[in-house]
């Protein structure tokens, strides 16, 4: 049998291509009415047990045939598992257990996030080590920008420019090179292997750094150090978004900025470490950052692979034994085993109706912005990667040494601070771990985005304190920290665990490219101007900028960003085929009304309206309210 053939039996083995498989497709085409399918419903048990035996005959996984029959059957009607007569008690106490103790899973599965964890931190680390570094290593080159020698030499702008160049170099590269380079690294080699690359260059780039003996080799070392960050950007959430269940996956991708966060405070700790060492403190704070890399290094070969790239290569028996051990019975493994295939063989009929199934790198590329469902998962990744640079997080995370120092503050007092920025960050980042899965990635966005607005606001006011008062540094650490305090549990987290979610399986590498590219090109540019701005437009001016841009990120998230939590990877496809105009008017029309009814005219009998909705009750309801319900319960 084809694989052709046995893509057109996916929905219903008994015709090539009937009724339902057209209706699937077509929803994921243009979903008008905002419905979520399951390609499994509808399909008599005869029909689908035969299609299951075909599928474990075809992928050599006729010894896990047991598991496959009751895990298809599972999958056709999650909700119902308790009638499923396939099924003996012990199979149902599994079920009902995944449903209460949701956070239940093998140690391989945390294992897996905790070496993602790892990858985010060393890219934390990476930034603070050039924030602690900007105190010195200018002067030692003959570049600083500020001071008494710049300007009797006039250099003072040729050398921000120069600063600003290091420090944005990495995220350039990551925008240019690094990104682009993770697609055909990841197809190559898969998750596991373009981590593996990617700590490669995170090792040995900062000891480049560490022993430079001009800027323009510290201006190399950031390149190559922006090359590793890139490919782990780019692979580690999706790593993390594949391997995950879908009631926990928002949590365990949203690792990657809690653990980004943690590495921020070590960094600045290494800062403060370091900070009396004399002419080599630069060099230290540049060089430590490649601890981190080594554990990474040697523990990702000890991680399963992820089951969704392995079945992408066809390797389907692999990829069971990759969910075997992420997974805690084999009836669970063969369930999600079973119903990914099924949605990815209705989403390879929609990819071959679209005339893209062999597309390669470059016309995926173009697809990205001319294929309506991965057309509108590109604009509204970009959107969330374009607000976290558009929020003001980073003229902090590059630059806050500098802008305590400007605001008065020793460069001891600067760096003190600083860690307290780290800490904040990485403290309230963990009540997202619980919100990011029940309150959803839109609701923590749409809450933060207004008070991240007013702390930035009034940090940048607090500037016009007169230096003398004590309140002056006082008020700028305390609005930044409170700023931070709403950025974690919100745009932090929420960029990439959304941009990991949101791209068909066809595009998710070059569709993660474009949004890590998207968030490091601004990334760079904000690291590249933002000296000359301070020069330009005061710190109090610059903070006032990036404050109103939180409010333009705001309006663009409410309008055109679907939210993804509760649905699993595949059924994004009918989330996704919803068009923008709908999603933007049904938010003004309903949501909006809805809004202002509950919270400013505290109306309690108002309805929530919801534009999503499963097709019958027999779709996948992982993660749903359900399992919510059930864990406050227990």
């Amino acid at each position: 049998m084809t694989m052709s053939h046995h893509i057109e039996q996916a929905v219903n083995p008994e015709r090539s291509v009937d009724a339902a498989q057209q209706q699937s497709v077509a929803s994921m085409k243009q979903n008008d009415t905002g419905e979520i399918k399951n390609p499994l419903v509808g399909v008599p048990k005869a029909e689908l047990l035969q299609a299951v035996e075909t599928y474990a005959q075809e992928h050599q996984l006729t010894e896990a045939l047991p598991h496959l029959r009751k895990g298809a059957i599972v999958a056709q009607n999650p909700s119902g598992f308790e009638s499923i007569e396939e099924l003996d008690e012990q199979d149902r106490q599994v079920l009902r257990e995944e449903l209460s103790h949701r956070w239940k899973h093998p140690k391989a599965l945390y294992y897996t996030i905790l070496l993602n964890s790892i990858s985010a931190a060393i890219q934390g680390w990476d930034q603070t080590g050039s924030n602690g570094a900007n105190l010195s290593f200018p002067q030692a080159f003959d570049i600083a920008d500020t001071g008494a020698a710049c300007t009797a030499a006039g250099t003072c702008e040729r050398n921000s420019w120069i600063v600003g160049a290091i420090n944005s170099a990495p995220y350039m590269a990551i925008a240019l090179f690094a990104c682009w380079l993770s697609d055909p690294v990841n197809d190559l080699i898969g998750r596991r292997g373009a981590i593996f690359v990617g700590a490669i260059f995170s090792l040995f780039a900062p000891i480049g750094q560490a022993l430079a003996q001009s800027w323009p080799q510290i201006l190399a070392c950031r390149i190559l150090l922006g090359i590793g960050m890139g490919l782990k950007e780019v692979t580690v959430p999706i790593f993390s978004a594949e391997n995950s269940p879908t009631s926990i996956r928002g949590a365990l991708v949203m690792s990657w900025q809690l653990c980004v966060a943690f590495g921020i405070m070590l960094g600045f700790t290494a800062n403060l470490a370091v900070v009396n060492t004399g002419d080599i403190a630069w060099r230290l704070q540049f060089g430590s950052a490649f601890i981190p890399a080594v554990p990474l290094l040697i523990g990702i070969y000890f991680a399963p692979e992820s089951p969704r790239w392995l079945i992408k290569k066809g390797r389907h028996a692999e990829a069971y034994k990759s969910l075997l051990r992420l997974r805690n019975t084999p009836l669970q493994a063969a369930r999600d085993l079973y119903y990914i295939h099924a949605q990815l063989l209705a989403e390879q009929v929609l990819i071959k109706e679209e005339g893209f199934d062999k597309a390669g790198f470059f016309t995926r590329s173009v697809e990205l912005f001319t294929v309506p469902r991965v057309r509108r998962a590109t604009q509204a990744s970009g959107i969330i990667m374009i607000a976290q640079q558009m929020c003001g997080i980073n003229i902090i995370a590059f630059y806050s040494s500098t802008i305590f120092v400007q605001a008065g503050a020793s460069n001891m007092t600067a760096l003190l601070v600083s860690w307290g920025f780290g800490f904040t960050m990485f403290a309230f980042a963990f009540p997202a771990l619980y919100t990011i899965d029940t309150w959803g990635r839109r609701a923590l966005l749409i809450a933060t985005f207004p008070f991240m607005f007013l702390t930035l606001l009034g940090a940048g006011m607090s500037f016009y304190i007169p230096e003398s008062s004590t309140a002056h540094l006082g008020l700028i650490a305390f609005f930044i920290f409170a700023f931070v305090a709403f950025y974690s549990p919100g745009e932090g987290p929420c960029a990439f665990v959304y941009s990991a979610e949101v791209f068909p399986l066809s595009h998710r590498e070059i569709g993660m490219s474009w949004a890590v590219a998207t968030n490091n090109f601004w990334a760079a540019v904000l690291g590249l101007t933002f000296p000359r701005m301070l020069l330009v437009f005061t710190p109090a001016g610059s903070f006032g900028f990036y404050a109103g841009l939180n409010i333009v990120a705001l309006i663009a998230i409410f309008l055109f960003m679907p939210e993804t939590s509760k649905r699993s990877l595949e059924e994004l496809d009918y989330v996704f085929a919803v068009p923008t105009t709908i999603h933007a008017k049904y938010q003004l029309t309903k949501v909006l009304p809805w809004w202002l009814k509950t919270y400013v005219l505290r109306q309690k009998n108002a309805v929530e309206p919801e534009l999503y909705h499963f097709e019958s009750t027999e779709a996948y309801p992982r993660g749903t309210d359900r399992t919510d319900d059930m864990d406050e319960k227990n």
